[in-house]
């Protein structure tokens, strides 16, 4: 088990993950640090989608064109970020962002099961357990350095603009990660 914890670990950490580590960008964005339950609650929603898949996935279940899903993971964040864009100044809450996160798990946990597939033999409880618990991990790890990155970008915004607040690093962050998704679901067009 542990080492498919360490896998998952890896597998949000890793730089080769963009895409993930983009979504992840995308869902912190508009929070702030007393906002930290509503956020750890959007992001165990994300593994809990991503659990589901995977486990779909790995016990051959369900299939999926990996062309297809390596495709959607990209639009995934271009929506994540234009709902952003879309509520404007305020914080996600209530169910709206959980339950967008764990759709959108769905659709993660899909781009991973092909090669977890081929590594597990026998019973896939533990080792799915231990990735998926890997990937909370690594969730948190990515999501709290970023809130403290966002934190400090938002210091040096309220010392030049103090009326700004948390709209223009959100914003700006759900541009950026939605132009470069854009790009990638450009380059991983299934057709």
């Amino acid at each position: 088990m542990n080492t498919f914890l360490l896998l998952g670990y890896r597998h949000i950490v890793s730089a080769g993950a963009i895409d993930h580590l983009l979504f992840l960008l995308v869902l912190v964005a508009p929070y702030r640090w007393r906002d930290w339950r509503h956020l750890l609650g959007v992001a165990s929603a994300f593994t809990v989608g991503h659990s589901i898949t995977l486990a779909m996935l790995v016990t051959d279940t369900v299939r999926l064109p990996s062309a297809l899903i390596e495709f959607l993971i990209p639009l995934t964040i271009v929506a994540a970020a234009l709902a952003n864009l879309r509520r404007g100044r305020a914080a996600p809450r209530g169910w709206a962002a959980p339950l967008l996160a764990a759709c959108f798990g769905l659709i993660h946990g899909a781009g991973f099961a092909n090669f977890l597939r081929e590594m597990f033999t026998g019973s896939v409880v533990l080792p799915l357990f231990g990735f998926n618990l890997g990937i909370e991990l690594g969730q948190v790890t990515v999501l709290l350095a970023a809130l403290l990155v966002l934190t400090a970008v938002d210091r040096v915004v309220q010392l030049r603009a103090p009326a700004a607040g948390l709209w223009p690093r959100a914003a700006l962050t759900s541009v950026l990660a939605a132009g470069w998704a854009t790009l990638m679901a450009a380059q991983r067009l299934p057709w």
